[in-house]
Formats: structure tokens, sequence, C-alpha cells
């Protein structure tokens, strides 16, 4: 909770509160990352099947980050020291889905685009998450992580069938 509280103190402006809510309305249920899959879809034809696999697998990490919550049941941060900063889906914190689903589409996106997209995409989006004070550092490392290994795996298979 305390690094929770330090990060909000030290980075949380409004300027970065409207950032982080215009983030977290981007990826929520992976809607935006998934959404640009079928634009790459749409525009490259020649690996549609690729950015078509790459939205699902998008989709399938962000199912993943919802399983292991249900597990974990790790409720949300609640601390009169942290402010949250807008509403979620559910009260449960262990992973953060947004870390999920974003780093998996980065990844995937990284491999499809030929260049790495992750360290421009992701920490914003972990970040967004603490300013935001709805998870802990813990929740959106695990998710990074889980959206990394499921990304890394698709990833791995487009390049063996080409």
């Amino acid at each position: 909770m305390a690094v929770l509280a330090a990060v909000q103190e030290r980075i949380t402006t409004p300027t970065t509160v409207k950032i982080a809510r215009g983030m977290s309305h981007f990826g929520e249920h992976s809607a935006g990352w998934f959404g640009l899959a079928l634009v790459g879809a749409g525009i490259d034809k020649q690996r549609r099947k690729d950015w078509l696999t790459a939205a699902a697998g998008i989709v399938g990490a962000h199912a993943a980050s919802i399983a292991v919550k249900r597990v974990v049941r790790r409720p949300r941060p609640d601390h009169p020291s942290v402010q949250v900063g807008v509403g979620t889906p559910s009260k449960l914190s262990f992973p953060s889905s947004h870390a999920t689903s974003t780093t998996a589409a980065a990844v995937l996106y990284s491999g499809l685009l030929g260049r790495n997209v992750v360290p421009a995409v992701v920490p914003p989006m972990l970040a967004s998450r603490l300013v935001l004070g709805v998870h802990y550092p813990t929740d959106v490392l695990a998710g990074a992580a889980l959206g990394g290994a499921v990304g890394g795996l698709l990833r791995r298979r487009l390049k063996r069938k080409r």
C-alpha cells in the first residue's frame, strides 16, 4: 500500500489522471487492443490470419487474467492514502487485466510490425493502473508477466507458420 501511495503522490496530476482514464477506457476488456488487431487484419490482407490470431490471443490473455483473478480473489486497494480515479468492472485486483492484455498486444504487435513497441506501450499502461489507484504494483507486474507469456507463445507460433 505504501508503494502505491508513494507512486500516486509522485506522478498523479490532473493531466496524468485524464490520460490514465483514457487508457483505462481503451484497455477495458481488451477492446481497444482487439479493435486495433481487427484494423490490422483489414489493412494487411496478406497477414490477415496473423492479425486475427493476435486478436484472439489478446482476448485469450484477458480471459486468462480473469480466470486467475477468480482463483486468487485479491481485493482492490482500499485505503485512505490511495485515491481511486476510475470505476472497475469487479472488486478483484490480481492480476491486472489491463496489464495482461496490453502486454500481450504489445508483444504480438511487435512481431507483426517488425519493431518493438513494448517499451512505448506497456509501462504507461502499468503506471496508469497505479495512478488510478485500482491495482497494487504486484498486480500490474503479474499481469505484464502473464500477458508477455501468452503473447510470446503466440508470437513464436506465428513465426513458425511463416
